[in-house]
């Protein structure tokens, strides 16, 4: 015996302005008073780009030189280990590899700011890599309160 088949009435306005459950649609999660809330992704190129500001203060030879962020290219993952960035001196550019920085953290949840101690620990190593210098020499007196 063939189904029949529901024909789909006119949506009135009234329907329109409310989802198939006949709730109202949502507002934002954070309201009009607050900021919205930032992403993990937001996070993580905010403290790139907070640390490379930091860095480029401090030595005037990163003057032109691109930060930049990508997921994992394949290029990325050798054999034996997985870059989580990579230098390049003819193009000026450093590239951070952003899964597996953050993959390999292994963090409990709520430890932000261990994240982002790693995070600028990876922009240090880079750029002391980019500069052919020890990252302690880079700012020797940025962690002493820790």
């Amino acid at each position: 015996m063939p189904r029949s088949r529901r024909v789909a009435s006119p949506r009135s306005p009234r329907r329109l302005a409310r989802d198939r459950h006949g709730r109202g649609m949502r507002s934002a999660v954070t309201g009009p008073h607050l900021e919205p809330l930032s992403t993990r992704l937001e996070d993580f190129d905010a403290t790139i780009a907070a640390t490379a500001s930091y860095l480029r203060g401090l030595w005037p030879e990163l003057e032109g030189v691109v930060f930049e962020v990508m997921q994992a290219p394949a290029e990325a993952i050798h054999v034996d280990h997985i870059d989580r960035w990579k230098v390049s001196h003819d193009q000026r550019r450093i590239t951070f590899h952003r899964l597996p920085i953050v993959r390999f953290l292994r963090l409990q949840e709520g430890e932000e700011r261990d994240e982002k101690l790693l995070i600028e620990s990876c922009v240090f190593r880079a750029v002391a890599e980019f500069l052919d210098k020890d990252p302690w020499e880079l700012a020797p007196g940025r962690y002493r309160h820790l």
